[in-house]
């Protein structure tokens, strides 16, 4: 199974993008999913999260810029990004999330992710 991140696009510092993430095959519609990226020479960080329950989870450095929400009848995840900042250049990926002790962890095939690029 792999998912397909897309909406990627370049953008003047300030600005703002959607991202959105189709899931198929065996991942089920409540899954918890998140969203990942990974700048150059940096490792792939998980910045949001949601769960079947609807909660979600950002790391300190999106938190109250982005935003992770789902349409379950869709299986789509999106990434509402705001105020978008130089340093959050990366490509971004989606990926269904298995949990075990607490942490979660990716559970399907990384598709190619898509380019976001923030211009000062």
């Amino acid at each position: 199974v792999q998912l397909q991140a897309s909406g990627g696009g370049v953008v003047q510092a300030g600005g703002s993008l959607r991202l959105s993430c189709a899931a198929s095959g065996s991942i089920g519609s409540l899954n918890a999913m998140g969203w990942y990226r990974q700048s150059p020479g940096k490792e792939r960080e998980l910045i949001a999260n949601i769960n079947s329950g609807g909660s979600t989870t950002y790391v300190d450095s999106v938190k109250g810029r982005f935003t992770i929400s789902r349409d379950i009848s869709k299986r789509t995840v999106y990434l509402q990004m705001n105020s978008l900042k130089p340093e959050d250049t990366a490509v971004y990926y989606c990926n269904a999330l298995g949990v075990s002790r607490g942490n979660y962890y990716p559970i399907a095939s990384w598709g190619p992710g898509t380019q976001v690029t923030v211009s000062s």
